[in-house]
């Protein structure tokens, strides 16, 4: 069975940062597409990093330079680093996979999701 599970969130100061993690199981995270999402309340669901079989990567311009997607293939396990938070960086993340080599962002092609994490950035 194909899980998802996210750890790392929590409380940060605006310019602070955090390392958030998925751990994967049922599936080895470089054989399918895995990717982190992440929704404020009354937004929708937004892509923000992805990380395909292959190691190739494709990221949202809004987190540019900010965030980074990392993998480890031995830990079976794809982290989010993110740097220079803003308030409005406060979400729940979600990592997301699929069994497709495509890196797309597209949160409705993803089947796999886990429970998520709540980051919130406040002084």
């Amino acid at each position: 069975q194909l899980q998802l599970v996210e750890s790392g969130g929590g409380l940060v100061q605006p310019g602070g940062s955090l390392r958030l993690s998925c751990a994967a199981s049922g599936f080895t995270v470089d054989s399918y597409t895995v990717a982190w999402f992440r929704q404020a309340p009354g937004k929708e669901r937004e892509g923000l990093w992805v990380i395909n079989p292959n190691g190739g990567t494709n990221y949202a311009n809004s987190v540019e330079g900010r965030f980074t997607i990392s993998r480890d293939n031995a830990k079976n396990m794809v982290y989010l680093q993110m740097n220079s938070l803003k308030p409005e960086d406060a979400a729940v993340y979600y990592c997301a996979a699929r069994n497709h080599p495509d890196y797309s962002l597209q949160a409705r092609l993803y089947d796999n999701w886990g429970q998520g994490t709540r980051v919130t950035v406040s002084s």
